[in-house]
C-alpha cells in the first residue's frame, strides 16, 4: 500500500536519540522483581539488544559506495521506522539505518513505537497481515511514499521461513537468525537499501 504522510499520526514520534535514551531509562528505572513473567522476559530482551545496538554503532562503517548514494540526496526525505525496544530484529537493523540517515541532513529519521501507533502500524503489515517489525518507510519531501523495507532483510527471511518449515522451536529460530546477523554484519541490508534508494533516484531523474 502506497501511503502519504499526511494520511499519519506524528504525536508519539521519536528521533532515534530519543528512542535510545527511552530504551535506557526503562533498564535503569524498572525493577525486574516486580515484574511478571511476560514483562521480565521483555526487560531480558531489551537489555540484550542495547548490547547488540552499541556493538553495531561502534563497529559499523557505512560503505563508500551506499555513502555516496546517500550524499548524493538533494532532497528532504523523511525516513519513518516502526519498532520495539524489545525486537531483536530490530536491534540488528535500526542501528544500520540510523547511521546511513546521519550521513545527509536532508533525511529526517524518526521513530514510532508499535504498539502505541497500531494504527499507523496497520497500514504497512507484512504480507498484508503481520504486523512484523522493524518497518521502514521513506517519503519523499512532498510527503509521497517512495519505497518500504523490513522486517529483516530477504536472505534472513528466507532462513526463518525455511527453519519454521523444519518445525524448530522459536528459541532455536532466534538462535540461528542472530548467527546469520552476526556472520552478516550489515552487508544485505546495505545492499538492499542501496538499491531500493538508486531506483528511488532513477524514479525522479
Amino acid at each position: 500500500m502506497n501511503t502519504t504522510l499526511s494520511r499519519i499520526n506524528f504525536e508519539n514520534t521519536l528521533t532515534n536519540s530519543e528512542f535510545n535514551s527511552k530504551t535506557e531509562k526503562y533498564l535503569e528505572s524498572t525493577d525486574i522483581n516486580t515484574l511478571n513473567d511476560s514483562d521480565r522476559n521483555f526487560y531480558e530482551f531489551t537489555k540484550l539488544n542495547v548490547h547488540r545496538v552499541n556493538r553495531i554503532i561502534k563497529t559499523y562503517k557505512v560503505s563508500e559506495e551506499l555513502k555516496e548514494i546517500i550524499e548524493a540526496i538533494d532532497h528532504r526525505q523523511t525516513w519513518l521506522i516502526l519498532t520495539e525496544a524489545w525486537c531483536g530484529d530490530s536491534a540488528q537493523n535500526l542501528p544500520y539505518i540510523a547511521k546511513m540517515a546521519e550521513l545527509n541532513k536532508n533525511i529526517n529519521l524518526i521513530i514510532m513505537e508499535r504498539d502505541k501507533n497500531l494504527e499507523t502500524m496497520d497500514l504497512y503489515l507484512t504480507n498484508g497481515k503481520s504486523r512484523s517489525i522493524p518497518k521502514l518507510i521513506v517519503f519523499d519531501e512532498e510527503g509521497n511514499e517512495k519505497f518500504q523495507w523490513g522486517p529483516r532483510p530477504k536472505e534472513a527471511q528466507e532462513l526463518v521461513h525455511s527453519l519454521n518449515k523444519e518445525g524448530l522451536l522459536k528459541a532455536a529460530i532466534n538462535e540461528n537468525l542472530h548467527f546469520w546477523y552476526a556472520k552478516n554484519r550489515g552487508k544485505n541490508i546495505e545492499q538492499e537499501l542501496k538499491e531500493l534508494l538508486v531506483n528511488c533516484f532513477e524514479a525522479v531523474n
